[in-house]
């Protein structure tokens, strides 16, 4: 599986002629242009500590909604993205979200790319009875409830849990944590904290990290110091990569004194394994199922949703989606699929209340069923286990 590029391993078929080269461009264009359109904003971090994260969001929406309107549209109306950098600050996303309700008047937003800035705008969303789809994956994002906000990762209380149990089985006891001070790992320290608890490991070094810090020597060292058996990793921001090679310049990484290094969806992503270089080497992380394709059967409705997405995304761009652009994919597909339940003219309340009513829509990241009491809609069922092998993943099960 080291050349496991998602589904392209498994159909080299990527048709050329699909003719997706211009589906970067804006999401207006194609053949349905008889009705008025139907304004979707997107909150994306396009700079700044998520840029990585925010471009590939910004692919997938940009190529569904290119899809869709190539196709008609929903009912002849085409979709109009309209999409806001929030250059990974909560300020900035605050105003984005704004301007998308006040001036251009969206029925719905897509983002915020991270967690601090999906919780920054849930204010301005639910006073404007406009739904928000994060693709964040912070608990606290839907599980401190409000009726408009809705999220397509799986929050922290699922993969957290997850990813520890996969730890305690490699026979070990005693971990160190490192986390970021932003809103990804504020919000999931103490859920770390409160389950590897529950599950009889001790964290004996417990480090943190700024979002644009370029160098964790300190930390590591201490971490090192502490006599732990692996070391979890929760950040989805660049600084993972100087995490990685902080580590192996501290022998960390190296031979017989190399110690495991543990982490989330926030390094499923090429940027991190080809960053690292050798120091991932090894690196295991907990996801969805839908980074290898060989997860589902080649008859099964998952396996057909993730291979079109993913063919049809390198075509367009030349590399694979990672799990960000599915979280972007499973974003935009929720509300299209709302959209045609309540219609092209349906307002904010109307759309929000069709995306609730969601229930067994496979995406990329699984299969949703969103509630009035669960706007997460995932289960650990939709998880696998992962390891950097060679700058690229491969199943760790």
């Amino acid at each position: 599986m080291r050349n496991a590029r998602w589904v392209v391993a498994l159909a080299l078929v990527v048709s050329m002629t699909v003719g997706m080269s211009g589906c970067g461009a804006q999401g207006t264009q194609g053949d349905s242009k008889t009705a008025e359109p139907i304004k979707l904003g997107a909150v994306l971090s396009l700079t700044g500590t998520y840029a990585a994260l925010g471009t590939a969001e910004k692919q997938a929406l940009e190529l569904e909604s290119a899809r869709i309107n190539k196709s008609g549209g929903i009912d002849g109306h085409p979709i109009e993205l309209v999409i806001e950098d929030d250059a990974t600050d909560e300020a900035k996303a605050v105003a984005a979200a704004s301007k998308l309700i006040e001036q251009d008047e969206v029925v719905a937003i897509l983002g915020a790319t991270g967690t601090g800035q999906s919780m920054a705008i849930r204010g301005d969303v639910d006073r404007a009875q406009v739904p928000q789809i994060s693709m964040a994956g912070g608990t606290a994002i839907t599980q401190q409830f409000d009726a408009n906000v809705f999220q397509t990762p799986w929050s922290n209380t699922i993969v957290v849990p997850f990813v520890l149990d996969a730890i305690k089985k490699s026979g070990v006891s005693q971990i160190a944590l490192i986390t970021d001070t932003g809103g990804y790992g504020k919000d999931g320290k103490p859920i770390i904290e409160a389950s590897a608890a529950e599950l009889g490991l001790k964290i004996v070094a417990n480090e943190t990290f700024n979002p644009g810090d370029t160098d964790m020597t300190a930390q590591l060292t201490k971490i090192r110091a502490s006599g732990a058996k692996a070391v979890l990793l929760w950040t989805a921001g660049k600084e993972a990569t100087t995490i990685m090679k902080n580590a192996q310049g501290l022998g960390m990484r190296d031979g017989a004194t190399a110690v495991p290094f543990f982490g989330g969806s926030g390094q499923a992503r090429l940027e991190f394994g080809e960053g690292s270089g050798d120091a991932a080497e090894g690196f295991t992380f907990g996801t969805g199922k839908s980074l290898v394709s060989t997860n589902w059967g080649p008859d099964s409705e998952e396996f057909k949703v993730v291979s079109d997405f993913a063919k049809r995304y390198e075509a367009a761009y030349g590399q694979a989606p990672d799990i960000f652009a599915g979280h972007a994919f499973d974003a935009f597909l929720i509300v299209v699929n709302a959209l045609k339940a309540a219609g092209p003219d349906a307002d904010g309340a109307a759309i929000r209340d069709a995306i609730e009513a969601t229930n067994g829509l496979v995406g990329f990241a699984g299969t949703f069923t969103y509630s009035a009491t669960d706007h997460n809609g995932l289960t650990t069922e939709d998880l696998s286990l992962y390891r950097f092998a060679g700058g690229m993943w491969e199943p760790a099960e």
